[in-house]
């Protein structure tokens, strides 16, 4: 009998029993549908951190602080109060002596700058403007994402913002858009938008910027975007009539490096920031445990899918070893005619590999419709305000790989009884009742 008489005489004996047969794609059915989805799940997730959430950081800058010279009690807790220390705007702590607990100064921004790999470093200035305006269209609250100097947002349209320059630039969210006036996000590209900010004394300033871009909502982050000319403009109208004494200085920093640094080289730089006082983070460093924990979750998911591919498994054990048991007959009539072991053997694990594949491919298909269905409904509705999210995204290889292991797992348990099948022994087998 030839190998592809083999598949076809397999690919029948299989649906012979159809009631037991179907029993058993059934069960695998659930495994293969359960594990597809989820593995869709964590694709679309992790997809939607790179794309969106992983621009919450770019990949050359380092977030630093101060490393706050304030101990710690022995036994934990907050530590105790210090009269000294006054809020600077901004929120910043501080009292303008040496022991001002975590602002970094302009003396720490030379010491940064001097460390092997830091290119450039500058202090994150806090604004809060009041409105937004374009065209005399009405005023709109603005809100500004401090992170904005970290980002590489997803755009919706235009171009990012440029680190360089002095023109005052802004990236304005999707949901400015319509409010401002604009027919869509291309149209907002590249018109000139008002800005308010108040100064200390409560006097409002206006200052124009071009909209250069509009960005959607991140998870993680959302608000408009300022350039650091801007940032330089609004704190400084946002700071007229500030006391000469009071004291200034930044929570935070960030400093760039080479892009093409290796993990060794940031390491390093990491390291001589630490010995001289500050704490520096990468984005991998902020982000790191997001994706952990959703990458926990995901594996956690796909362990209870994998249990249920097992108990489809001892279904195709049970299966099959009836299959032999009412088949003892036909199975030494073929060994008396010539058939060997070996083929008889490949006759039976085919089976339970079609099987396997008849109900993975089922579960995969169910599991790509429902998953169509699914994310055309979450992204009208709760999924509304998160662009770009797809929650169920079924790739290629992740699919491929779900049916691949269907295949393996009904392979292994098929393995006992066309083993029991091959080791017949055809005089005994002929006589079988």
């Amino acid at each position: 009998m030839r190998f592809l008489d083999i598949i076809t005489t397999a690919v029948g004996n299989s649906i012979r029993s159809k009631t037991r047969t179907i029993l058993t794609v059934v069960a695998i059915f659930i495994g293969a549908f359960t594990l597809t989805i989820t593995s869709a799940i964590g694709t679309g997730i992790s997809g939607y951190i790179d794309n969106q959430v992983g621009a919450f950081g770019a990949a050359d800058v380092l977030s630093i602080t101060k490393t706050s010279a304030d101990a710690a009690p022995a036994g934990g807790g907050p530590a105790p109060y210090d009269p000294r220390k006054v809020t600077l705007e901004g929120g910043f702590p501080g009292d303008g002596s040496e022991s001002a607990a975590a602002v970094l100064t302009p003396d720490d921004l030379v010491i940064i700058g001097k460390v092997t790999g830091i290119l450039d470093v500058s202090a994150v200035q806090q604004v809060t403007p009041r409105y937004i305006e374009y065209g005399n269209r009405g005023k709109f609250e603005l809100t500004v994402n401090p992170n904005s100097f970290l980002t590489t947002p997803d755009l919706a349209s235009g171009s990012q913002l440029r680190a360089d320059g002095d023109q005052n630039q802004i990236l304005i969210t999707t949901a400015y858009v319509g409010s401002l006036g604009f027919a869509d996000a291309a149209a907002a590209a590249g018109q000139t938008v008002t800005i308010g900010i108040t100064d200390h004394q409560g006097l409002m300033h206006e200052v124009q910027a071009t909209v250069v871009g509009v960005q959607n909502e991140t998870l993680l982050a959302s608000g408009a975007g300022l350039n650091q000319a801007l940032t330089d403009n609004l704190h400084r109208l946002q700071n007229t009539g500030v006391p000469e004494s009071s004291s200034t200085g930044s929570l935070l920093a960030t400093a760039r490096f080479n892009p093409a640094a290796s993990g060794q080289d940031v390491d390093a730089m990491q390291a001589a920031l630490a010995g001289k006082g500050y704490t520096a983070l990468t984005v991998a460093d902020q982000i790191g445990i997001i994706q952990t924990v959703i990458s926990g979750i995901i594996g956690v998911l796909n362990a209870f899918a994998v249990i249920a591919l097992v108990a489809a498994g001892f279904g195709i054990i049970n299966t099959l070893l009836m299959s032999v048991q009412e088949r003892t007959r036909e199975i030494g009539l073929m060994k008396a005619m010539g058939m060997g072991a070996g083929r008889i053997y490949a006759l039976f694990s085919i089976e339970a590999v079609f099987i396997g594949f008849l109900g993975s491919v089922i579960g995969v298909l169910a599991a790509i419709g429902t998953g169509a269905i699914a994310n055309s409904l979450l992204a009208g509705t709760v999924l509304a305000d998160l662009q770009g999210l797809v929650v169920l995204r079924f790739a290629p290889g992740p699919v491929a790989a779900v049916i691949g292991l269907v295949m393996i797992i009904a392979f292994l348990a098929g393995t006992l009884p066309a083993r029991r099948a091959s080791r017949q022994n055809p005089i005994e087998a002929l006589r079988y009742e």
